[in-house]
């Protein structure tokens, strides 16, 4: 089937926007706190990892597939369809959860708590996607760990949030963060979920596929 791999990541980030930032909506209602947030995005990019993984590398992530082309394991013309598929999941999640939940819990958009200030907020979001692309290199991408890659990535993922959850939503994902601000078209603080994903992203890839892949 032609275009499998652009599908593969349109479910996939579908998946992920629409259980992670249904979740985050929620979480206030329900009592979950962040700890029901970062376990819901973790769980959810583990079972996407395993139903994806070995058809599009489950990126679902332009900050992983930036990295990933970064690094040169992936053209930049697959990178580009990969980013739109990307949007495109994201898009179609955050007006499903518009439709379901109405604006409850702003659809779990990720900001800035307002103790945080925009560098502060990009700073930590290039961390934090910084330990989210290692794992991928150093799961998915090196072959190492076996089926317990997505175990792996996940995990890193929910770490993450339960560390910056609090600060700035804990995106790490410029997808993550588009759905929900498309289907509310708030885009006020967009750029910095771009911008510190891909400087963590590509720093990540160039570190480890210069360092620690190549002898």
């Amino acid at each position: 089937m032609r275009m499998r791999e652009e599908l593969a990541e349109l479910i996939g980030t579908f998946t992920l926007v629409f259980i992670g930032a249904g979740a985050g909506a929620l979480a206030a209602e329900n009592g979950g706190g962040i700890v029901a947030v970062a376990l819901a995005h973790g769980i959810a990019l583990t079972v996407i990892v395993y139903a994806w993984g070995s058809i599009s590398g489950a990126h679902v992530n332009p900050a992983v597939t930036f990295g990933v082309a970064l690094a040169g394991r992936m053209d930049w013309g697959k990178a580009v369809r990969y980013w739109v598929a990307q949007l495109i999941g994201a898009a179609i999640a955050g007006y499903l959860l518009l439709f379901l939940i109405g604006k409850t819990g702003s659809l779990g958009m990720t900001l800035p708590a307002s103790s945080v200030s925009p560098i502060q907020a990009v700073v930590i979001e290039a961390v934090l996607t910084f330990f989210l692309v290692v794992a991928v290199f150093g799961s998915a991408v090196s072959s190492r760990n076996g089926n317990a890659a997505g175990a792996a990535i996940g995990l890193v993922l929910a770490m993450d949030i339960l560390m910056g959850g609090s600060l700035t939503g804990a995106s790490m994902n410029p997808a993550r963060t588009f759905g929900p601000a498309l289907a509310l078209l708030q885009f006020q603080d967009i750029w910095i979920y771009v911008v510190g994903p891909f400087i963590g992203g590509g720093l990540a890839a160039l570190v480890y596929e210069r360092l620690f892949l190549r002898s």
